[in-house]
């Protein structure tokens, strides 16, 4: 895309704004916005407060069996030292393959550590067909787009084109309240709506049928549809004053990179991101449809409702930079190791970064910048740091130690979006793969 055609996308979305706050003035910072759309009664894409508590909750109960672990027999690697054995990694693989058992259309793994790596998959990229998934098979990572984006705007940061400080309104006048900083944004306490659902809210006639829900996500978004949709729902808490996960924040911390750098973000995470980190298998979406091997989305509404629904038409503009990269484990791997060691950018924007902003905020996770904690395994009293992701069809979890040497990385098709919604029961336990990959990994 030319400079012309990307400076005219942002001004038709800071255009936009500004009809919107003619018609709703700008109250002040925090205050609620006139909701002018039905609340969406669809489930959420990326209900984030419960997918980063059942990973928190997956460490604790690693914790209890690593803890139990050493108190025994240690496991021996071939090289000596304590890690994963050939037992372990069976373990893995039989984890993988129950997770499909119990509904899973299909599931890509990868454990690393300095005594040994292990990767596994289970289940068919297309759930009736019979190509079977592969470890180098890529998905959508939903969420974990967000920790790439902070990136991108630290290392604005660190250029001096911004502070934390900066506030939205001084680079993208009348699309945030005044006073709403990056800093905020990148944290999730600015008190954004989400935004995610109420885009396909607007778009609905009827806000209870399943068939036009996953219908309108198969349309195009514009940047201008996410600027108007933050001036119409309901602004959640003052600016600074809590934790409000927010897909609508980071999809403004992307229109703010292509302001200042006059480049798309897709190129921007591929130059200063997927090169440096050699993610050779990654890119942010911008269309529907899939290239080479790829995981294909299935959504669960129910076995006694509307059933499985297919998402090859998905629309990543529904995204954006909240959401719409794809990627690989191994791709996963490679990023969270080179973030947390200092090679996108300096050790300590990294420190500032995994800082929780958040913390103790039960199921909020302790949340930095674009980046969470949960406890460590291995180690007492010390943590991982990564993200979680999911789409209407997809869960994704990326997870390393905090000095880089050890990660786990996940990705799961075929979401069940019914529970806890229209359902008593949820299809599968995420933490059936989850918890043995954390105890795998001391």
């Amino acid at each position: 895309m030319d400079r012309t055609a990307r400076r005219t996308r942002i001004a038709v979305a800071a255009a936009a704004a500004a009809v919107v706050a003619m018609a709703l003035p700008l109250a002040v910072a925090g205050a609620a916005h006139a909701q002018t759309a039905p609340p969406p009664v669809t489930p959420p894409a990326d209900d984030a407060s419960s997918i980063a508590a059942l990973v928190a909750d997956a460490a604790q109960q690693a914790s209890a069996q690593a803890a139990a672990q050493q108190a025994g027999p240690r496991l021996r690697a071939q090289g000596g030292e304590p890690g994963p054995d050939g037992s372990v990694y069976r373990g893995l693989d039989q984890a993988l393959d129950a997770l499909v058992a119990d509904g899973a259309v299909a599931v890509t793994a990868r454990v690393e550590t300095p005594a040994g790596s292990w990767a596994g998959a289970a289940g068919t990229r297309e759930r009736d067909g019979r190509s079977p998934a592969r470890t180098q098979d890529r998905f959508r990572v939903g969420s974990i787009t967000k920790p790439m984006i902070a990136t991108l705007v630290m290392q604005e940061v660190e250029k001096g084109t911004w502070s934390l400080d900066t506030a939205v309104a001084d680079v993208l006048p009348g699309v945030l309240p005044p006073g709403v900083t990056i800093e905020q944004l990148l944290s999730h306490r600015s008190g954004a709506p989400t935004g995610t659902d109420w885009l396909v809210a607007l778009r609905m006639t009827d806000p209870n049928s399943v068939d036009e829900y996953f219908e309108v996500v198969g349309q195009e978004f514009t940047e201008a549809d996410h600027v108007v949709v933050l001036r119409t729902a309901p602004w959640v808490l003052e600016p600074g004053t809590g934790y409000s996960y927010s897909n609508a924040g980071y999809v403004v911390l992307g229109l703010m990179l292509e302001r200042v750098t006059g480049e798309d973000v897709d190129d921007l995470l591929e130059d200063r991101v997927f090169a440096p980190a050699r993610m050779r298998h990654s890119d942010l979406a911008e269309r529907p449809g899939t290239r080479g091997p790829f995981l294909e989305e299935y959504a669960f509404t129910g076995s006694e409702g509307a059933g499985w629904y297919s998402l090859e038409h998905f629309h990543p503009s529904l995204f954006r930079s909240a959401g719409a990269v794809t990627s690989t484990t191994g791709d996963l791997a490679d990023f969270t190791t080179a973030l947390v060691t200092g090679s996108l950018v300096s050790e300590e924007t990294t420190a500032g970064m995994l800082a929780p902003r958040t913390v103790d905020d039960y199921p909020n996770p302790d949340y930095g910048l674009g980046v969470y904690r949960v406890p460590d395994p291995c180690v007492p009293g010390e943590f991982l740091y990564g993200h979680d992701g999911a789409t209407y069809g997809t869960l994704a979890v990326a997870l390393t130690s905090a000095d880089g040497a050890r990660t786990i990385t996940l990705g799961v098709t075929g979401r069940d979006v019914a529970f806890p919604f229209w359902s008593d029961e949820p299809l599968y336990d995420l933490n059936t793969v989850l918890v043995p990959m954390l105890v795998a990994t001391c």
